[in-house]
């Protein structure tokens, strides 16, 4: 679909791009030309991942060992990265998310998601969109939404929250940062089976099973398929798109609303069973990032 050198000379930072959509969108970035650098918070899954990527494709992917939670260290991410040439694009795909009932949430459960989605996602924009503006250069941002923010997210609060926080930042700054050259979109997936957003959203479950049931497609989404929107996004294919949200989920949120408003049948204790599994996946990601 893209020929080969569509993004030679393109410098692109995907947060979150040590795994799952991030590493499928940096992967594809890559192979069509691009310097790609990666971050999230356990440095050695991302440098593991910019071996293979190179191993594949060749090219040039650069890891950084970073929580997107703590602005200075992003501050300081960015100006290593401009310190060798300027961005060209930034995909914002790091997140978080789970399931909860809103009455079990905590303050800490509820901020473990809202810092990393809605701050962690303005710090990197706002560290690079102000390089840019100060350098006069002009870039794209794409970031990773979801269709909750149109509709509202039972069960997933913080999330939809956080997301629809990004929604309306890539709105504003489409409108500010326009006159600058600099473009904002957003892309909301559908389910596109990935280890962390199964295990956490769809405890239980077969990855993708729920979308086969109620999908008017009858299948998830598959991972090429986001990388070619992405592709297209970050492209200089249509420099006039600018401040929109793209759902790409086969026509799920339209036909079912797109969210987990099913879960109010629930028991007490297929919550409890739900609220375990996550636990256990979160006390074994604590592990590996402190190995």
């Amino acid at each position: 679909m893209f020929k080969d050198g569509l993004f030679s000379g393109k410098r692109i930072l995907v947060t979150g791009g040590g795994t799952g959509l991030g590493k499928a969108m940096a992967e594809r970035f890559l192979a069509l030309g691009a310097e790609i650098f990666i971050c999230g918070r356990r440095k050695q899954v991302c440098e593991d991942t910019a071996q293979e990527l190179t191993k594949a494709h060749g090219g040039k992917v650069h890891a950084f060992g970073v929580d997107i939670r703590d602005a200075a260290a992003v501050d300081a991410m960015v100006e290593d990265i401009f310190a060798d040439g300027a961005l060209t694009g930034l995909v914002n795909n790091a997140a978080g998310n789970f399931i909860s009932r809103t009455q079990d949430l905590s303050p800490r459960g509820f901020d473990a998601i809202a810092n990393i989605v809605m701050h962690g996602t303005f710090y990197v924009t706002h560290a690079v969109g102000k390089r840019w503006i100060a350098g006069k250069h002009s870039g794209s941002v794409l970031s990773i939404a979801v269709t909750w923010v149109r509709n509202g997210g039972p069960f997933v609060v913080p999330s939809a929250m956080s997301k629809a926080a990004i929604h309306a930042m890539t709105m504003s700054l489409a409108t500010e940062w326009g006159p600058h050259g600099i473009r904002l979109n957003a892309i909301a997936p559908g389910e596109i089976p990935t280890e962390g957003m199964s295990k956490r959203l769809n405890p239980g479950e077969d990855p993708g099973a729920r979308s086969a049931r109620v999908n008017p497609m009858g299948r998830p989404g598959r991972m090429e398929e986001l990388q070619n929107l992405a592709t297209f996004l970050m492209s200089d294919g249509c420099d006039w798109l600018n401040g929109e949200l793209i759902a790409m989920d086969g026509g799920q949120a339209l036909a079912t609303g797109g969210n987990f408003y099913a879960l109010r049948d629930w028991s007490d204790a297929q919550w409890q069973a739900a609220r375990d599994s996550i636990k256990a996946l979160n006390e074994r990601d604590r592990a590996q990032r402190s190995a």
